[in-house]
């Protein structure tokens, strides 16, 4: 099992729950969360969706190892959803999505902020967007969701450094809303979700949907010139040599790419 599943008071929690690989997205969890996310948007019972961690992290991402695989494998099976098919199912979700960051976040770790509607993060968690550091571009429509969220310069930091981000720097900012100790998490998330769960669920979507409507094309946009630039830069020398420099362990040299890489 990838993801736990809980009901109570019209909250489900999902909690991504591959510790041991830091709750790193392969192909399989992909598949369980999206479906996760359209069964609770279809669930006339579910009011909001909290979304957390098992263990020291929240995500650690991809799975770095399983995309070399797709990198270099052309015969890899895929899943039914995949990456893609989880920010479908994030861009399209029609109720309160309630994010409590317990632990280390990278790339969808961290990208996924974009569509919670409540963020809450462990003041010992850190979070990290490592594009430039493995050779692509940006994804999840991040390249538009973090500078309306945080500003033009914190995003382009945030997308461009591939250096870490504290919870403190995440809170101040804006890209998430509380910060919280890491044993009162949970709780203050939950406890905050539950208010919004005692709401109706056809104010509480339509007051989402009256937020989220003006931003629509330019997120489609956004994931668009996104998909086309990843399409573009994976396999690349840039990517290649990052996966390999994760897969022996060792730092990568983007020293000795061809120009212009």
């Amino acid at each position: 099992m990838t993801l736990r599943i809980a009901d109570e008071n019209r909250v489900r929690t999902l909690t991504l729950d591959r510790p041991d690989a830091l709750n790193a997205f392969n192909e399989e969890l992909y598949d369980a969360t999206a479906e996760a996310l359209l069964d609770a948007a279809a669930d006339p019972d579910v009011a909001v969706v909290l979304l957390t961690g098992e263990g020291r992290a929240f995500s650690a991402g991809t799975d770095l190892l399983e995309m070399h695989k797709i990198a270099t494998d052309p015969e890899f099976v895929r899943g039914k959803h995949g990456f893609i098919g989880l920010v479908d199912a994030l861009v399209d979700f029609p109720k309160p999505l309630v994010c409590a960051v317990n632990g280390l976040g990278l790339g969808i770790g961290a990208t996924i902020l974009g569509f919670a509607d409540l963020s809450f993060m462990s003041t010992s968690a850190r979070l990290k967007c490592p594009f430039t550091s493995l050779g692509v571009a940006p994804e999840a429509a991040s390249s538009y969701l973090f500078p309306q969220l945080v500003g033009r310069q914190d995003a382009a930091w945030a997308l461009l450094s591939a250096e870490w981000i504290s919870a403190e720097e995440a809170h101040a900012m804006g890209l998430v809303w509380r910060l919280c100790a890491p044993e009162d998490l949970l709780a203050e998330a939950r406890r905050h979700a539950e208010v919004l769960a005692r709401r109706p669920i056809s104010s509480l979507v339509a007051v989402k949907r009256t937020m989220v409507e003006p931003h629509r094309q330019a997120i489609r946009e956004a994931r668009e010139r996104e998909n086309a630039a990843f399409a573009e830069l994976m396999g690349g020398p840039a990517n290649l040599e990052a996966l390999t420099a994760f897969a022996e362990g060792r730092e990568p040299d983007f020293t000795a790419l061809p120009p212009g890489w």
